[in-house]
């Protein structure tokens, strides 16, 4: 039963890598690439990509997203219809978009990412994910061995190397990968529609923040691994709103843009508001309750003021990585700040 799924895989990725070199032009690194305002996409359409050139030889009908927020971007740009199959959900999918999300086949188990072979079966035209650890001969494949089949991929420019710092890491490079997908998608239109919408709850957030003398300091608290805290770094989308938001993070100093810290490092930074990821994952001290009661009952966290005066802020886990939630974290922590005082 096994050799015969993997041949039945095989052989109808096979066909379609043929069907597309079939299309191939005459060079793929010379394809002229052009895109109207109107919403049409000019095929062959080549982007750098995370250091490689990607063709994308037609508009995707069969997309694979290797992860929840990859998928809930395309659903914002109007193909969520497209997607074949999802996996890795973090958390509960919004209200405004659950009813197209639940449609989307889920092709890994819960927590997981997508196997290669489960790829494969949904004979994708296209593969996009958020996280680089999923690009790897352990879980979906690597990009160069999805591009050897004929399937192009896109990898957000935020996670080229997997928790890596990104060098001016910001919110225009997320309104970019807006653009580029709806031009891969044939949708360019609504790209840039979606990259004003996003822009302008930003920049009124921005505009809502209070000034203070000095800068609070805050924790972006993601999760525990085996009791360890995970915080955020540098070179990541909390470190750029900690900017815009005019407050600084503990951690702003750590190698990664998500670290491994200790509770001795937080204390003794000893953050004056805590940043509390809310995740629905089902891991020990996801959801941001649980969190805070870890927190409380920690004997050398307890002792914090911040978590004394319950100075905690509440944000959804994936609007911490590049998503479309990410501009809504921009209000949400200039709320609570201003809350705070």
């Amino acid at each position: 039963m096994k050799t015969k799924t993997i041949t039945t895989i095989v052989t109808a990725l096979t066909v379609l890598a043929v069907a597309g070199c079939a299309a191939d032009p005459a060079s793929d690194s010379r394809a002229r690439t052009t895109a109207t305002g109107k919403g049409s996409t000019a095929y062959p359409l080549t982007l750098q990509n995370c250091g490689a050139d990607v063709t994308y030889k037609a508009a995707p009908q069969k997309v694979v997203t290797l992860n929840q927020t990859a998928a809930e971007i395309l659903i914002h740009l109007g193909v969520g219809d497209r997607i074949a199959g999802t996996g890795y959900e973090i958390e509960k999918t919004p209200p405004a978009i659950a009813a197209q999300y639940e449609k989307i086949p889920v092709l890994s188990a819960p927590g997981a990412e997508i196997k290669h072979e489960k790829l494969l079966e949904a004979q994708p035209d296209f593969v996009y994910g958020s996280f680089a650890s999923m690009f790897t001969k352990e879980q979906s494949g690597e990009r160069k061995q999805l591009h050897d089949l004929g399937v192009p991929t896109y990898l957000t420019e935020f996670d080229c190397a997997y928790h890596e710092s990104v060098a001016d890491a910001d919110f225009e490079m997320l309104y970019e990968e807006y653009r580029r997908l709806g031009r891969i998608m044939g949708v360019p239109a609504a790209g840039e529609k979606l990259a004003a919408e996003q822009r302008a709850v930003v920049d009124k957030a921005v505009g809502a923040v209070r000034k203070r003398d000095k800068p609070l300091k805050v924790m972006w608290f993601y999760s525990t691994y085996e009791g360890t805290p995970w915080a955020a770094g540098p070179g990541g989308l909390p470190q750029h709103i900690s900017e815009l938001a005019g407050v600084e993070n503990i951690f702003a100093d750590a190698k990664t843009k998500w670290a491994e810290v200790s509770w001795d490092e937080v204390a003794a930074r000893n953050p004056d508001v805590i940043i509390l990821a809310d995740l629905t994952r089902g891991e020990p001290n996801d959801t941001a309750k649980e969190k805070a009661d870890l927190l409380k009952k920690d004997p050398l966290t307890s002792k914090l003021a911040a978590v004394k005066g319950g100075r905690f802020i509440t944000i959804p886990g994936s609007h911490m990585d590049p998503s479309y939630g990410s501009a809504s974290a921009v209000p949400a922590l200039v709320d609570g700040l201003n809350r705070l005082g």
